[in-house]
């Protein structure tokens, strides 16, 4: 046996937020360049993200960042992320099981599908500020000669805040809203159905290695089918004022100027970071949730 044993209790609430709040930061530190990558890749064909900068790959965009900007530039934003994720995950994720046992008592793919849909929806009209402060960063680069849009997180959110108003701090709220409801529920209902599937048929114990398969099937679906929505979103967030009169707009010159495939730009650093990205989330979700449902339970035990 690989890791913690579950426990028969389900874990309550708060430890379920808690846990998985905690293991998207791991998630995010670990696999932060690869998602800088994936947004400087996006951006490439607008004139003023790409200056005469050219990427190439995801290794060849890690390669130019760190050998134009420094290593610090693949972990711009990082502040913003994982405020981002304490607030994000905790309700996309943590909520998942309450809102898909409130729909209905034993739920198939369709109620798990509003769950996922519902929680996203919710972690990104909460948490929107983060993302859009997070993005930016990861967009600027960090050159001598080149004007740095902001210094400082919290210095992003006052500056957004004076120059565009609250319309800025939640700019692309219904792009985000559109992909995180696409994430979310792809990403739980796979990760969720392989793990079940895996368990009925006893080919792996509930512990590591079948977190492990579950994780890296349910970020691999779930890129091939959130991958347009993000690079529209993130187009969409990191305009300045005017550029894009709408979320709609901004897809549709992309299509125009760029063709399809631009939907797909940056699709494999979006896939090495949202695998990679799963699999240390979902197995540190796990353990995590495990250490704090038994550490709960002996102190309940303790002060009785």
């Amino acid at each position: 046996m690989v890791g913690l044993k579950p426990s028969d209790v389900p874990p309550p609430l708060g430890v379920k937020m808690a846990s998985a709040g905690a293991a998207a930061c791991i998630a995010d530190i670990v696999t932060f360049p690869l998602d800088t990558a994936k947004v400087r890749l996006q951006i490439q064909g607008e004139k003023q993200a790409v200056g005469s900068i050219r990427y190439r790959g995801v290794f060849g965009t890690i390669s130019t960042m760190v050998r134009t900007e420094g290593p610090r530039s693949l972990y711009n934003g990082l502040v913003a992320g994982l405020q981002r994720q304490l607030c994000f995950a905790s309700i996309r994720i943590g909520l998942y099981d309450n809102v898909k046992n409130f729909y209905t008592g034993d739920p198939g793919v369709l109620m798990r599908i509003l769950a996922g849909c519902t929680t996203g929806a919710m972690a990104v009209s909460f948490a929107q500020p983060t993302d859009v402060v997070k993005v930016r960063f990861q967009a600027q680069m960090n050159l001598n000669g080149v004007a740095r849009r902001y210094n400082g997180t919290m210095q992003a959110y006052r500056q957004i805040f004076l120059n565009e108003g609250l319309r800025g701090l939640w700019k692309g709220t219904l792009p985000n809203i559109t992909r995180n409801a696409l994430v979310n529920c792809t990403e739980l209902v796979t990760y969720d159905l392989i793990k079940e599937a895996i368990l009925r048929h006893k080919l792996l114990s509930d512990n590591l290695p079948c977190h492990f398969v579950s994780a890296f099937g349910a970020g691999f679906v779930t890129t091939v089918i959130a991958s347009p929505v993000d690079v529209v979103k993130t187009r969409y967030m990191n305009s300045p004022p005017g550029q894009y009169r709408s979320a709609i707009n901004c897809a549709w010159t992309m299509m125009t100027k760029e063709g399809p495939t631009a939907f797909y730009k940056g699709f494999m650093p979006s896939f090495l970071r949202l695998g990679s990205w799963n699999v240390v989330m979902f197995v540190s979700f796990e353990q995590i949730k495990r250490i704090l449902n038994h550490t709960q339970r002996w102190s309940a035990m303790f002060y009785v």
